[in-house]
């Protein structure tokens, strides 16, 4: 079997649970790696570990969160809106020690980071937005989700969160599969326009789950802006392109 370079795939790394006490909740995580911390916040559907994980925790601390009310959790009927999701979500984070990390949110997950980066100005050293949903168009109609998502998904254009992103200095990069079926990739123009440190980067071949469908090209792409922000390289290889 060999990798979408061609090259043979480095064995697995182990992933270790761990759980901790935090806003009245038991929260569990997947943990692997050293390094720099990268908090990731899953989509609606839970905590699924995908090959990116694995080839992420070669280059930093990834900490994967399953956040209440989701995957392993019990019920969590106490969470009502996403500002209150995202603030537990920094509670936890700070739990584990960390003044400052890397954040990275998956789908309705994205907007989960954006809250918790706008409500902990300074921590988030750099936002990764991989299909976020966030921004959605008028009468979107979500494929899945508990009901704790539908719950805590909001309008289809949140104009709080919106009035707020122009203020959001935190690096950020935003990626949607050009094959996303879930939300259009057009959308991710949007972020780009709100945003005044938004890079925005289309992954080819990859729908609505860019870390699972083309997981080296999405690495490729988010490690190098991790760890060098603005200053990061767009591949010209046949995996990214850059607007």
């Amino acid at each position: 079997m060999t990798s979408e370079t061609g090259r043979p795939p480095l064995a697995p790394t182990a992933f270790r649970e761990g759980h901790i006490e935090a806003d009245g909740f038991r929260i569990r995580y997947l943990e692997s790696g050293q390094g720099a911390a990268l908090v990731h916040l899953h989509g609606a559907d839970g905590l699924r570990l995908t090959p990116a994980h694995e080839l992420l925790s070669r280059r930093f601390r990834v900490i994967a969160f399953e956040m209440p009310g989701f995957g392993q959790s019990p019920e969590n009927e106490r969470t009502t809106s996403m500002p209150e999701l995202a603030a537990t979500m920094a509670k936890a984070i700070q739990k584990l020690g960390l003044d400052s990390f890397n954040l990275m949110g998956t789908s309705l997950g994205g907007k989960t980071a954006l809250w918790l980066a706008l409500q902990t100005p300074g921590r988030v050293l750099a936002l990764v937005l991989e299909a976020p949903a966030a921004v959605r168009p008028d009468g979107f109609e979500p494929p899945s989700g508990s009901p704790l998502a539908r719950r805590l998904r909001g309008p289809d254009r949140d104009v709080d969160l919106e009035r707020r992103l122009p203020g959001l200095a935190t690096p950020t990069l935003t990626l949607f599969g050009t094959a996303d079926a879930v939300i259009p990739p057009a959308m991710g123009r949007v972020y780009k326009e709100l945003m005044p440190n938004c890079h925005l980067v289309f992954v080819y071949a990859a729908g609505h789950a860019i870390s699972a469908d083309r997981p080296e090209a999405f690495v490729e792409v988010v490690a190098d802006f991790l760890e060098r922000h603005e200053a990061f390289v767009i591949s010209r290889a046949q995996t990214v392109i850059h607007p």
